[in-house]
């Protein structure tokens, strides 16, 4: 048992990633046009800013600045603005100095950092019908991806920063005909769940397509649906040759179905989610219930100790802000298990986040 980390069904992917000596983060970017509806989605601190999230993200990770726009990324919080997540993995990387790679699945505003392009477009508005123009080209670059990253690793942690992504979760989930309604987390203390429910519901009128009608053809859900991250991390996922934490909270249950639908005899016992208490204790939400409908598939849920901060806004996440993404959950349980305790974790944190935010 790993102090500060709840697990939920199978300890077998949690003690891979313990032994691994070369593992690598891989972190997927979409964008879609959901993600500019108002009250959607508080990532970025307002909707016409989403579509800068992801490359902020990255660019806080690799060079410690934000070079497209003058500040790091925010999100909106019901009391304070919060800081990205994002500054939970980099607290990971600048620790233990962990392998990190950025995967553009489909980008409105491309990283002025290094990152491999899947060679996607981002994902348009469900309320018109529209998710991914390109899935299955998407995926097969992704299996090929996963495949390179594999070679060179022991490991293999996905992440994610796509404003707007349980919404298309979501909408992916009820097109592959599973029950997630009112069930999919969300970056704010106050959950959405009619707008998301509202906005998927029209995807699927506007393609005469009904919840389940798209069980077996997968490529079709994302299409009408779906994002761009979601696809990329399920063809990442089917083409690693070693085993894969999914880093991240409801959205990952979405690329869970994709995997089985895509792949009926993939092998679950080499995958598993890792997220954080916020998301696994989310009242609002339920990801256990969302994993045990697609399978016998393990969860991690690690514990930051947030509410230890002094910084407000980090203190937040505890209060139920942001709780999770940039895969935040998986590079703490990374953290705890190569022996960083909470405390040293949070002091990094908090030296991270004064020097970028002041």
């Amino acid at each position: 048992m790993v102090d500060n980390v709840k697990i939920f069904g199978s300890d077998k992917v949690l003690k891979e990633l313990e032994k691994s000596e070369n593992m690598v983060f891989a972190c997927v970017l979409g964008n879609t046009e959901v993600s500019k509806i108002e009250g959607i989605s508080g990532a970025g601190g307002s909707p016409e800013m989403t579509p800068y999230t992801p490359a902020l993200d990255v660019e806080l990770m690799l060079r410690n600045e934000a070079l497209s726009l003058p500040e790091i990324a925010i999100t909106e919080s019901d009391e304070v603005p919060a800081p990205t997540p994002g500054l939970l993995t980099k607290t990971t990387y600048e620790l233990l100095d962990m392998p990190f790679v950025a995967v553009s699945a489909g980008l409105e505003v491309e990283p002025k950092t290094s990152y491999i392009s899947l060679n996607g477009q981002p994902g348009g508005d469900l309320r018109e019908g529209k998710g991914v123009p390109n899935p299955k080209e998407i995926y097969c670059n992704a299996v090929e991806t996963g495949k390179l990253l594999t070679q060179l690793s022991d490991h293999l942690m996905i992440g994610e920063s796509t404003p707007a992504g349980t919404t298309t979760a979501q909408g992916v989930l009820t097109a592959l005909g599973y029950d997630v309604e009112g069930k999919v987390s969300g970056c704010m203390m106050h959950n959405p769940h009619e707008l998301k429910t509202c906005v998927v519901n029209r995807a699927l009128e506007k393609n005469n397509v009904k919840p389940g009608d798209l069980k077996d053809d997968p490529f079709k859900a994302v299409e009408i649906a779906g994002d761009p991250s979601l696809i990329a991390i399920a063809g990442l996922a089917i083409g690693s040759s070693v085993p894969v934490t999914l880093a991240g909270g409801t959205q990952m249950t979405a690329a869970l179905a994709l995997i089985k639908a895509i792949k009926p005899d993939f092998d679950f016992s080499n995958i598993a989610i890792a997220t954080t208490v916020y998301v696994a204790n989310d009242e609002t939400s339920d990801i256990l219930d969302i994993v045990n409908q697609i399978g016998d598939i393990a969860v991690y849920a690690a514990d930051p100790k947030m509410e230890n901060s002094s910084n407000p806004g980090l203190a937040s996440f505890a209060k139920g802000s942001v709780k999770e993404g940039v895969g935040a959950g998986g590079s703490v349980l990374y953290a705890y298990l190569k022996g960083i305790t909470p405390e040293e974790y949070l002091e990094k944190l908090e030296q991270l986040t004064a020097a970028v935010f002041g």
